[in-house]
């Protein structure tokens, strides 16, 4: 039976499971007061509230980092083992994984397990970022593959939105135990329609049409490449454009990061928000991710579509989503009220995602298959370490529930990570 459209089809369940991986990653934020409360992770006795919110602070920092660092590792070795092993089974490995590490929190009974769990979790819900670059520069032309790595990050989006609305529900229900199993599941379940579909790249799959596969492939660059082997990561590192990915992620990527880490402990802390609180507002930046997600591709690939190089229109976009974030992020540094907060929280990840998703789309531009899940694991791997390195500071940084160094730390980022796109990056052009 040939599919209409299998592209879309493909790319629907590479959004589904980023959802997953969303729902997944951010459990134990949202549920992070009544983790502490329930297994006693830190005595309260003589403690202040303003102490007792740095400690947790401290201890929810302590613990990311170990997701971090397993995060950080996996993004650099997934983009090389999809590489490998392709994106079939690389997707199905990373879900399996990250959904069973979710599960066993269930079982934490302390900071070592929940160290323990987490680093699984980073392990796993890392490979579909370097992933879907690999994967859609499978399946899309070259002037549709900004739009569906927009439509890919706003996965992620839509997860994080869904999670504080998920979570404090089944939470409230069940309590965190069960809400661990629950939400864990759903990527091994998802595992299924995946291996069904995904049975083979756009060349050799039995229920693509002709037209489409005619489509995609003449729409690749690379399909004039005929050497293919693929680059070492000494030879992606040796050369000078793969710092345009490289660098400007990990400048830029810890703006995001700042969100999904903290943003439930900055609206408890400093608006004293509980999960229901926290499942109005915590949702609403990420409305605005998505819309971003989506609008940068969009814009990007409507530029090439109209004779624009393909240098210009990721610059272009780049350069468009950098111009929304920085002011937003300075001027949410001073409000004090929480839903002029969120909202403009919403302008500075729609301005992120619009760049963001157009730096990520770089990969498939510069190199061809067996290279582009490695430039973007070792792009990945650069932004977590930027990641833990703002991670380590936030505490210092919001001592006495002060959150404004926290947004001014974000916005000094994003010009430097303009600027390494632009000097790295002269001339974005295919490469073998």
């Amino acid at each position: 039976m040939k599919i209409k459209g299998l592209r879309w089809w493909i790319l629907a369940l590479v959004v589904i499971v980023t959802i997953i991986n969303y729902l997944d990653r951010n459990t134990l934020g949202i549920m992070w007061a009544h983790i502490v409360e329930d297994l006693g992770l830190i005595d309260r006795e003589g403690l202040t509230d303003a102490e007792f919110n740095t400690r947790s602070k401290e201890l929810f920092a302590y613990i990311n980092m170990f997701f971090m660092v397993a995060y950080g590792i996996s993004q650099m070795l997934s983009g090389k083992l999809y590489d490998k092993i392709g994106t079939r089974r690389g997707f199905a490995l990373s879900a399996l994984f990250w959904g069973i590490s979710d599960m066993l929190m269930s079982l934490t009974t302390g900071v070592k397990s929940i160290c323990a769990f987490r680093a699984g979790l980073g392990l796993g819900v890392a490979g579909p970022w370097p992933g879907a670059v690999k994967s859609n520069a499978e399946w899309f032309p070259q002037k549709e593959r900004a739009l569906a790595q927009g439509l890919f990050n706003a996965g992620a989006s839509v997860g994080a939105i869904l999670a504080p609305i998920l979570i404090a529900l089944l939470c409230a229900a069940v309590g965190w135990k069960l809400t661990f199993l629950i939400i864990g599941i759903l990527a091994p379940l998802w595992i299924i329609p995946w291996l069904w579909l995904r049975k083979k790249g756009p060349k050799e799959h039995p229920n693509i049409t002709d037209e489409e596969r005619e489509y995609i492939i003449t729409g690749q660059p690379e399909c004039r490449v005929t050497n293919d082997k693929g680059l070492s990561w000494g030879q992606l590192l040796s050369r000078r454009k793969s710092y345009a990915v490289i660098l400007s992620r990990f400048f830029l990527d810890p703006i995001w990061w700042m969100f999904v880490t903290w943003l439930p402990i900055y609206l408890g802390q400093k608006y004293g928000m509980d999960l229901k609180a926290l499942a109005t507002y915590m949702w609403i930046p990420y409305v605005g991710a998505a819309l971003g997600s989506i609008a940068g591709g969009w814009a990007s690939g409507r530029m090439v579509s109209a004779g624009r190089t393909v240098n210009f229109a990721r610059k272009a976009a780049i350069v468009i989503g950098a111009v929304i974030t920085l002011p937003a992020l300075i001027y949410v540094a001073f409000v004090h009220d929480p839903l002029v907060a969120v909202l403009t929280m919403s302008v500075i990840l729609f301005g992120y995602q619009f760049t963001m998703n157009n730096i990520q789309t770089l990969a498939s531009d510069m190199y061809t298959g067996k290279s582009v899940g490695s430039l973007a694991g070792l792009g990945g791997a650069a932004a977590t370490l930027g990641t833990i390195l703002s991670i380590l500071f936030v505490p210092m940084l919001t001592a006495g529930d002060n959150w404004t160094p926290f947004f001014i730390m974000g916005a000094s980022l994003v010009p430097i990570s303009l600027a390494c796109v632009f000097i790295f990056g002269r001339n974005i052009s295919h490469d073998a």
